[in-house]
């Protein structure tokens, strides 16, 4: 099955971060010796039949090359390309964001998710497991991860939905 991981708080290339090669090399120690990556933000491409395995490998052999613990989080390609088949048309795709997560399904109707998306001034749109799209008031602003992780409790990790058209207009479906 061809996934996508998203890596939290990562910026290749920068001091303080994984580089790209200790991600690559953390995904071939992790059960996946071909991997691709996507733009400089920690965002991966990949193919396991056991993709939580691999993930939770990649994870511990990333900190123990590169110094720096991050959590990933994944989906299956072909789940995002739905969600992008449904939201990507959007008039204003620059106030989107797509979350991965760890924790349940958000209730975008329930009170609470409403009150907390409104005090960041955004709006959850649609969820599935571990996966949130948020509307921010203001294009450009990146209110969703914030707003997952005080919801969940859990970590969690934003793209931009131009970003993630792009991944998915570059590798299909």
């Amino acid at each position: 099955m061809r996934c996508v991981a998203f890596m939290r708080n990562v910026n290749q290339g920068q001091r303080g971060h994984p580089s790209t090669s200790d991600i690559v090399a953390g995904f071939a120690d992790g059960g996946c010796p071909r991997v691709q990556t996507f733009q400089s933000n920690g965002t991966i491409l990949f193919d396991s039949d056991e993709p939580a395995s691999v993930v939770e490998q990649a994870m511990d052999a990333v900190a123990a090359r590169s110094g720096h613990e991050r959590q990933i989080l994944w989906i299956p390609l072909s789940e995002l390309a739905a969600i992008v088949d449904e939201y990507g048309a959007t008039p204003e795709p620059r106030r989107f964001e797509f979350t991965l997560h760890s924790g349940a399904i958000i209730d975008a109707d329930d009170a609470e998710v409403i009150s907390r998306a409104t005090d960041h001034r955004c709006s959850i749109v649609d969820a599935g497991e571990g996966w949130a799209l948020v509307r921010n008031q203001v294009e450009g602003e990146g209110h969703a991860t914030p707003v997952l992780e005080s919801l969940t409790g859990r970590p969690a990790t934003s793209r931009g939905l131009p970003t993630v058209i792009r991944l998915v207009s570059r590798f299909g479906r």
